[in-house]
């Protein structure tokens, strides 16, 4: 990695950076050797969302001994932290959230002063710890409080099963602070493992390997993880509850709640070829086993590519294998993402735009041309609608956020995930597919459990790719896409015979024609080409005619019955609240969630009163991440319900 080593400006910590750790001068057992992850050191790669200072002292490794506590809705227990530093620190800084600290101390036993410092309510607080001249090794006994960011906890009675409570974490961007002391830092890679004690009959999976077999005594059990490759601590991640499992595939596999488990494995029984596919393309999967885990319907997102065990949303369950684009998209975060991270926030499109972009290459080449110039023209026409709704010269419509917008979890999806595709699909046109396969192969050779910025990639490509071309790096016009606001004029655009026949269905039926009968046999891309497309203001009878002839109320496809909803409440259509409300209470994907909400709420007259009803009975279903948006609406007063 010759040029890694020369692109990445390692922290002089007393240490190399891919030095092998050795065992603590104060500990009593050794660490098993590992390489240290890089700290980029550029000004661009600091974490404003992060009190850490890792150029003086980073955690590498991080050991979790926990008890999962669902009565008090806490874990709590030891992490045990191993820290590369300068040998004249004085104190490490770790991120806190909450957490009740009853002890800090060295390996040796011996205790080490802290001090939580003044806590801001979307960052937590700083957790300063002084250190001795020669600690390598922090040893801390805490919990997590009750209403820990990242954690959610669930009654027998909001699972599938009804039988037995759930625990699931959700860690990006900066939540996972909440339950585990650490520097919470995408660009602050470390190995990690766990030990978790949970009640007996419960199963505990993690994302990580499996380390031991697990056991059962005194009536708990206790299941053990080990990552030996660094990751980013946003993606240390847990799932606890009445879990099966069954083989997808020589290395792919699939858990969730057993009455899911046929549904969920025959929506994913394409999930093997994936990895293959992805393989072909980008290189070897690196992370031995591909399983995820279909979890209850009120996780915020569509899916989480924690390493080893994705997690996923069951909304995306339609029994036709229709939206497991989805899926192909957490694996390909395998790549973009995991194995190559955003050093900082500000440039989450290096994982989500890649990502997007890789996801799209692997639909091409399992399910073919036509299914994968839908999904690509889908997203642009989602990009189209940020750079409408934001302005085209709005700063946040940049891929390399500014300060302003560079917080965790900000920007908009339509850039970081939709710009950041068509970008790269631009430079796939413009230098053509092989040469372009050939040199995202290399990228994550080259960079492989490292974190990058935009600048370090945008060299790396001049570099591998560019090579001093003039007039290529010309017609790629690469600072204007990342650093400027709106789109160049040498985009790619989506091919405009993918959607023709639902263009032309549009204004037909737009201009007062009959509803399209075909709209059945249509894939999923062509029904939301058409629902999104139409007029958003529309009479009752035309309404009527879309429902009564395509049976929309009771569409089973969450993508489409959302595109249905959306323009259902723009025109305030009663019929359809029925499933709208069974909708908003039977999961809490933000995806669905917040845009129906936000919308009901700001029809004043019709629709808030809707939402706060609704609202009132659907927030304990919901996570953090999205009640505290929907909070700020002010529909519950001023004194809203805890969430779970």
């Amino acid at each position: 990695m010759k040029l890694a080593r020369n692109l990445l400006v390692v922290a002089a910590l007393g240490l190399a950076a891919c030095k092998v750790a050795t065992q603590d001068s104060n500990s009593a057992q050794p660490q098993a050797a590992a390489a240290i992850a890089p700290i980029l050191t550029t000004p661009d790669a600091k974490d404003d969302a992060s009190y850490a200072r890792p150029l003086e002292a980073r955690v590498h490794h991080v050991k979790l001994d926990l008890a999962v506590d669902f009565n008090a809705k806490r874990v709590g227990g030891t992490a045990t932290l191993d820290i590369d530093r300068k040998p004249d620190a004085k104190e490490i800084i770790l991120d806190d959230k909450g957490l009740e600290i009853a002890s800090i101390a060295d390996g040796a036993g011996q205790p080490l002063d802290y001090k939580v410092g003044a806590a801001d309510e979307k960052l937590g607080a700083p957790l300063a710890i002084t250190l001795r001249p020669d600690t390598k090794r922090l040893v801390i006994k805490y919990k997590s409080a009750p209403d820990a960011g990242a954690l959610q906890w669930l009654t027998p009675e909001q699972t599938a099963g009804k039988k037995r409570p759930y625990l699931f974490s959700q860690g990006q961007a900066i939540e996972n602070r909440s339950w585990i002391p650490t520097q919470d830092s995408p660009g602050i890679r470390q190995t990690w493992e766990a030990t978790i004690r949970v009640p007996a009959g419960l199963t505990a999976v993690m994302s990580a390997p499996k380390s031991a077999e697990p056991i059962t005594q005194g009536g708990e059990s206790i299941f053990s993880y080990k990552m030996p490759h660094s990751v980013a601590p946003y993606m240390i991640a847990i799932a606890v509850g009445d879990l099966a499992f069954r083989e997808l595939g020589p290395r792919t596999g699939v858990w969730t709640e057993p009455v899911m488990l046929d549904r969920a494995a025959a929506e994913l029984a394409d999930t093997e070829k994936m990895v293959e596919a992805a393989e072909k393309l980008y290189g070897p999967y690196r992370w031995g086993r591909y399983d995820v885990i279909v979890l209850p319907p009120a996780f915020p997102y569509g899916g989480m590519e924690n390493p080893t065990l994705t997690f996923l949303t069951p909304t995306f369950i339609a029994g036709d294998k229709s939206l497991v684009g989805l899926v192909a998209h957490e694996l390909a975060h395998s790549w973009s993402g995991n194995l190559v991270t955003n050093a900082t926030w500000a440039d989450s499109w290096l994982n989500e735009g890649f990502t997007s972009y890789f996801e799209n290459r692997i639909m091409e080449a399992l399910y073919g041309t036509k299914r994968a110039s839908q999904e690509a023209a889908l997203s642009f026409d989602d990009l189209n609608d940020a750079l409408t709704e934001e302005g085209a010269t709005a700063p946040i419509t940049r891929l390399n956020l500014p300060k302003e917008q560079a917080v965790a979890d900000g920007g908009s999806t339509g850039i970081v995930y939709d710009k950041g595709a068509v970008f790269l699909r631009t430079i796939e046109r413009t230098v053509g597919r092989e040469k372009w396969d050939a040199y995202l192969r290399s990228y994550f050779d080259r960079h492989a459990f490292q974190p990058m910025t935009s600048a370090l990639f945008l060299a790396d490509l001049r570099k591998n790719l560019i090579k001093g071309d003039q007039a290529l790096e010309a017609r790629l016009q690469l600072d204007r896409w990342v650093y400027q606001p709106g789109l160049p004029d040498n985009v790619a655009r989506p091919d405009p015979a993918a959607f023709a026949a639902i263009d032309q269905a549009v204004a037909q039926f737009a201009g007062g024609g009959p509803v399209p009968t075909a709209f059945d046999q249509w894939t999923t891309a062509e029904k939301l080409r058409f629902l999104n497309k139409l007029p958003r203001k529309m009479d009752k009878s035309r309404l009527d005619a879309l429902n009564g002839t395509l049976r929309l109320n009771q569409a089973a496809n969450q993508e489409v019955l959302f595109a249905w909803l959306s323009l259902a409440v723009a025109n305030r259509y009663d019929p359809a609240l029925p499933p709208l409300e069974q909708f908003l209470s039977a999961q809490g994907r933000g995806k669905f969630v917040r845009p129906l909400i936000q919308a009901l709420a700001k029809d004043t007259q019709w629709g808030r009163p809707i939402a706060a009803r609704i609202y009132a009975k659907t927030r304990p279903l919901y996570h953090s991440i999205v009640t505290r948006d929907l909070d700020e609406l002010g529909l519950l007063g001023a004194a809203p319900q805890p969430a779970g």
